[in-house]
This record gives C-alpha cells, structure tokens and sequence, in this order.
C-alpha cells in the first residue's frame, strides 16, 4: 500500500479515534488486568466490592485483558439479573457471578487445551474456546453483552501490532477498520483475548471483508488484513487494560493481578531461552511505564480514581482500619502461576477476600472517604 494512504490516525504513536480526540469527559471506567486464573479470581473480589459500595453501578465501561476478560464477560452476562441500581443481594451476585467464575477455576482448562489441539483436529485456542462455551459462554455473542456499561475486551492484533477490541457495538483495530454489531462468540472473544504466547496463541478469525466498514481509510483497510485476522493475548499491548479508558473517562479504576518480572541468577544463554527471558524483559518495561503514567496521571490531577495490585502492600493506603492482610499472606497469593489451572477451594476464597479488600482500601483512600469499611466475603477463610 502506498504511503501517500496512511492516514493521521494510522501514524499517531498509539490509537486515535475521533470520537476520543478531544480528551477525557465525565465517566468511570474499570480496567481488569491479566493474570490467568489468578486474575480471574482476584478481579472477582474486586467486582463483589464495587458492588457492595455502590459503584458498579456507576461504570461507564469495563476494559479487559487475559484472565481479566473471563470475569469481565461473565459480569456482563449476568449485568441485567444483578439489577445493579438496587440495594446489593449478596444470593443474586454469587448465583450469576461469583458461582459461574470459581466453578471455571475448579478445572484445569489450559493443559487439556494444549494436548487437545496437538493430538485431536483443531488449534489450542479453538479447544480453549470449547472449554469456555462449556462452562460459562453456551452460545452467548457480543450481542447478549449489556448496552451500559461498554464492556471492551482486548486483544492484540499481531499482524497489525494495534488494540483489537471487541464491544457489543463494533470490533475494531484502528488500523484495519471496524466491524459494527459483530456476532462473534463470546468464547471467541475471550479465547483470544487470553491466548497467552507462545503455548496458547494465536487465535485466529476467518472474517468477510465486506463486513467491515465501507471507507475507513486506515491503512491496513484492505485483505489480507480483513480476512484472516491473527491475534494474541491482550496482555501483549495493555496488559492492564488501560488504553481504551484512559481517553474515554475522567475517572478510571485499575485492578492490577498481573505477574512480575523475577530476578534470574544464572541466565540462559540458548538462543530460545534468551530469546524468552529478553521478552520478559521488554513486555516487564511496557507494563511499568503504563503503572507510571497511571499513577502519575493522579498525583498530576489529570485524573481521579484509584489503582490497586495484588502485590500492593495493605499498610501502604495509611488507613486506621484496612481489613487485616498481612504482606507475607497476599504475596503468597500474588505467586499464583499465571495459568488456567485449577485453583482449590481455599485459594479461591483468599484471592477473592484479597481482592475484596484491596479494592476496599484504594476506595475508601483515594475515591470516596465517607465509604463505610467493608467485611471479606469469606472470613473464615481470610487472606
């Protein structure tokens, strides 16, 4: 393609919309990092709080990545029966959210996935899918998603090296164009965007051209591109799930589960084990200059909110009455192996009570001081 065709928006260093030029406007946005089953279940925590202080109800959006993006879809599945505007119902939230989440954690989908797609017909990823269909999608599309809030889950085109997002309204990546109302599986959606390289990516679309938008204007609008589309985890460009908040909303909330980059003492020296650890390196540098401009963003003003990790230290938020967290406990959940591998029963009661009270600490620190302290969902069994 001549160069003469690459748009503005095609040569802006990251992704440019029109409807997001002018800057943040009055909306909360949530974004839920990756993180495997970890994330899934940590973010649940995190979801059962804001629905206990009243601020789910006040999403604009919900952003996704990887493990993220299984809790994500799970809650906008459930949006409508969770009637969200009345008083929270403890019953009502663990039937259609909390119950479908851990009973996905209770299977190990990930190992079946890989020895399904080399020894039976079909990718990995496509036997990740049937996993999901399985246990939380059935036949659910983008469509059976909720008009409010937009939930966007991400995934990263690899043929592009941009965002692919998918919403009920459109699936875009900016520099190939949009596809408006796209009936594409939720399992689908959420396959790819937790297809985590190398072992479970890619994931890959077979689309019609003539689906997508007339006269976009970007510059990979055309085949290959429009065809046959390639993508990988959502991690790999965002993995907090930041970017499609950050330009839309003035308010936004990060729930961070994501891994960390170890120190390695004796370094690989093989081309593919060096190859690995030079990624790590890199995909670690991305991920911390994201954090920085996030907490940067609120020290300056230029945003409210509230970012929380599971590797934050409780002690840190200064409160006189954070839920008790003891550092050495929440680290150990923190080491949880970024898979989808089958967490027990205990474990997922700590990370969802982890979740819970982080989420509850950031909240009553940095968005709203009159917010009464809240109790774990499982106290019996802690942190």
């Amino acid at each position: 393609m001549p160069d003469d065709t690459v748009s503005r928006r095609s040569s802006h260093p990251v992704e440019y919309l029109a409807d997001e030029a002018e800057g943040p406007k009055s909306g909360v946005g949530l974004c839920l990092s990756g993180g495997g089953y970890r994330a899934m279940v940590f973010h649940v925590g995190v979801v059962w709080r804001l629905y206990e202080a009243g601020w789910l109800g006040k999403l604009d959006r919900v952003s996704s990545v990887s493990g993220g993006s299984i809790t994500a879809a799970v809650l906008g599945l459930a949006w409508d029966r969770l009637q969200v505007a009345e008083p929270p119902n403890r019953a009502r939230l663990e039937e259609y959210f909390v119950g479908p989440v851990r009973r996905l954690a209770g299977e190990t989908i990930d190992a079946w996935g890989i020895i399904g797609g080399v020894l039976l017909p079909g990718s990995v990823s496509e036997k990740i899918q049937e996993s999901y269909r399985k246990h939380l999608f059935g036949k659910a599309t983008l469509q059976d998603l909720p008009d409010k809030p937009r939930f966007v889950i991400n995934a990263t085109n690899v043929q592009s090296g941009a965002l692919w997002r998918f919403s009920k309204p459109y699936m875009r990546d900016y520099l190939v164009g949009e596809v408006k109302k796209p009936a594409i599986s939720l399992a689908a959606a959420v396959a790819a965007s937790s297809a985590f390289p190398p072992i479970l990516s890619p994931m890959v679309m077979e689309l019609n051209p003539s689906t997508f938008e007339p006269g976009c204007g970007e510059a990979l609008h055309g085949e290959p591109y429009t065809s046959r589309v390639v993508l990988t985890d959502g991690g790999v460009y965002d993995n907090l799930g930041l970017e499609t908040v950050w330009k839309r909303y003035d308010t936004v909330l990060v729930s961070d589960a994501g891994g960390k980059l170890q120190p390695e003492e004796e370094s690989k020296e093989d081309w593919a084990r060096h190859a690995f650890r030079v990624l790590e390196l890199v995909d670690n540098q991305v991920r911390s200059l994201r954090k920085r401009q996030l907490i940067d963003s609120y020290a300056n003003s230029e945003r409210k909110g509230a970012y929380w990790g599971i590797r934050t230290d409780i002690a840190d938020y200064q409160l006189h009455d954070p839920l008790p967290c003891p550092f050495d406990r929440t680290m150990a959940l923190a080491s949880v192996a970024t898979r989808l591998k089958r967490l027990d029963k205990t474990t997922q009661q700590r990370l969802i009570n982890w979740g819970y009270a982080v989420c509850d600490a950031a909240l009553r620190k940095h968005v709203d001081a009159t917010l009464a302290k809240g109790q774990f969902p499982y106290p019996e069994a802690a942190v």
